[in-house]
């Protein structure tokens, strides 16, 4: 359905008013239609239907009222994706409350500020050593009245196990049958649903007061626009602790497809083989990762690198037919045949074989990426969205999809550019306001629009480009401005050996650039020049290395403009992690700690500055 046609506002008004309505409307529509499948103990894929989701959430939100928990309270999740994770969220709206999303990796200070911050009364523990950070803080050790735990044992009073806590509810249930359906129906469209901190590159997280109508609003347009059938299957592997994983919860139960959840990232190949979905989501490091596999593990000599080669040089020429929807000529038409049966057919085997699309989020994905992934068959759209917006603000359609854009806003949602290239945002789906911050609060949301801090452009058909963060852009010497997304963006794509870009030269005479490397890929490139017996950073030192990365790196600033390419490079001696700081939770680059930290790396790319070329 054309977003034009959807009349939001009688969707709204018609619809279910909160997270919890919306599940309930969804197990009611398709009782015994699979909803969820997960890997258990055994590696065994374990199917379960809408109606056992519902007798498993109506326990868990039942054990949650048991234990005195008030509307609009708090409970914390702090959980890798797994099953328990979705039923613990579910129930949590269930019986009224809101879910706080902590990242399993967020340590110390960041993880206490959350708990505290937010208010959380209930901390929901994947195990007992994420159990262990409450350590790090009394204050948020007393306040949490309860902790539930996914694995380990609890003392079956103030720490329970997830099966304590249903059992609780059984209890409850059994004398008491309504307790969650008027939890539910006491719940309001502008009640708090769900608490997301955001994991800024400065300072403490900052938490993001998302409603109900937010996550009810975005299931059920874009189950009016059709992009996704009910009858699909989705791979989700995403942090549920990022808003991007939250929303797709709620979408599939405006949609009522099935998704197969595994949060093991090593695991992501493994299980697109075994339970060959239709649709996955992800960030763009991994499309870029498949990218850099397939290219490295490809032959390059011999027959099989010409047949290669050749397969692909038809994909790029099918391109624009394919791109317009217009029918390919005779003569390629049957070279794309043989190009998918001997090529392409194969890389789609590694992704499950039933790939209809994947959906790339959280940051900018190259066109490159995209166009080399099209070429062989395979669709990959971007979305735009941040936490505060909601997640999905805008999103391309795949079929057929427009390179380099974001696609259009969703139906009931506003995006317009401000004078000096900020992107605004105003809809149902924008936050509430950052929590216990007013100010912070009131310099971002003004007249009901979000300063998003993002920079962008649309064209004639309302299809957004995001171009930078507005706080990111560089301006050389010489008053050219540099987005230094689009730099490591295009040097990410480029060099398949390449884990994480940091372009640099605010205020310099040229563009440098920190990378580290890929373990795996360095690792095979590493075989290839008798160094497999040497650590990385001997290799990522090596004269040898050096020549390789400055021929693709050239390559690279082929596709740039002259005054954004990268006179100089440097390789830092590890990858930037969250444990070092280098990186957020959920893997931004956190890029003044990261310059700070190297500065005398950075002076040194500029000790003798060469010409900028310009």
């Amino acid at each position: 359905m054309a977003q034009a046609t959807i009349d939001v506002d009688a969707l709204l008004a018609n619809g279910p008013a909160s997270v919890g309505a919306l599940f309930r409307w969804r197990v009611a529509q398709t009782p015994a239609k699979e909803a969820f499948r997960y890997p258990d103990e055994h590696e065994n894929w374990v199917s379960i239907d809408w109606t056992e989701t519902r007798r498993r959430v109506d326990e868990l939100a039942a054990g949650l009222l048991a234990l005195g928990l008030a509307p609009e309270e708090r409970v914390s999740i702090v959980s890798s994706t797994r099953i328990e994770w979705i039923l613990a969220d579910y129930a949590i709206n269930c019986a009224g409350g809101a879910t706080t999303t902590i990242y399993p990796n967020t340590q110390g200070k960041d993880f206490a500020h959350i708990v505290v911050d937010s208010g959380s009364v209930v901390l929901v523990a994947e195990n007992l050593e994420q159990l262990a950070k409450l350590d790090s803080s009394r204050e948020a050790e007393e306040q949490v009245r309860h902790v539930i735990l996914f694995d380990g044992e609890g003392d079956g009073e103030r720490v329970l196990t997830f099966a304590q806590l249903a059992e609780r509810g059984r209890a409850l249930l059994a004398s008491d049958p309504g307790v969650v359906d008027r939890a539910i129906d006491a719940i309001g469209s502008d009640d708090l649903a769900t608490l997301i901190y955001t994991s800024g590159t400065t300072g403490l997280p900052k938490g993001v007061e998302l409603t109900h109508l937010c996550w009810v609003y975005q299931a059920l347009v874009l189950d009016k626009m059709e992009i996704i059938s009910p009858t699909a299957l989705q791979y989700l592997w995403l942090p549920l602790s990022h808003v991007f994983g939250k929303d797709l919860l709620t979408i599939q139960l405006g949609i009522g497809f099935s998704t197969a959840v595994d949060g093991r990232v090593d695991h992501i190949v493994s299980g697109l083989g075994a339970v060959h979905p239709n649709f996955m989501c992800g960030a763009p490091r991994i499309f870029e990762k498949v990218r850099a596999a397939v290219m490295l593990a490809s032959p390059h000599r011999g027959l099989k690198g010409r047949i290669a080669r050749w397969a692909f040089a038809v994909g790029r020429a099918s391109r624009e037919y394919r791109l317009a929807d217009r029918r390919l000529p005779p003569a390629m038409g049957l070279a794309y045949s043989v190009a998918d049966r001997l090529v392409f057919s194969k890389l789609k085997e590694r992704v499950g074989g039933n790939i209809e699309f994947f959906v790339s989020g959280s940051a900018k994905l190259s066109s490159q990426v995209q166009a080399w992934f099209y070429s062989a068959g395979l669709v990959v759209v971007e979305g735009y969205g941040l936490t505060e917006t909601g997640a999905v603000t805008c999103v391309n359609l795949p079929l057929p999809p427009r390179f380099g854009t974001v696609g259009p806003a969703l139906a009931g949602t506003e995006v317009k550019i401000a004078a000096d290239g900020e992107i605004l945002v105003k809809g149902p789906a924008v936050m509430r306001g950052y929590h216990n911050d007013p100010e912070r609060t009131a310099e971002v949301l003004v007249d009901g629009w979000f300063h998003t801090g993002d920079i962008g452009r649309m064209d004639e058909d309302g299809f957004l480009t995001i171009t930078d963060r507005k706080k990111d852009l560089m301006k050389t010497s010489g008053g050219k401005y540099v987005a230094p997304a689009k730099v490591e963006s295009v040097i990410a794509a480029s060099i398949p050996y390449v884990s994480q870009v940091v372009a640099v030269g605010d205020g310099r005479k040229y563009i440098s650039a920190l990378l580290t490397m890929d373990r795996d890929n360095l690792a095979k490139w590493a075989a290839r020049h008798n160094m497999a017996d040497r650590d990385y950073a001997e290799v990522t030192q090596s004269p040898e290395l050096r020549k390789t990365m400055e021929r693709f790196m050239n390559a690279a600033n082929a596709k740039l403009e002259r005054w954004e390419t990268v006179k100089r490079f440097a390789i830092l001696p590890s990858e930037l992690s969250v444990d070092d700081g280098g990186v957020t939770p959920n893997m931004k680059i956190r890029r003044k700690v990261v310059t700070d930290r190297y500065a005398d790396v950075v002076e040194s790319l500029y000790d003798a500055e060469p010409d900028a070329g310009e």
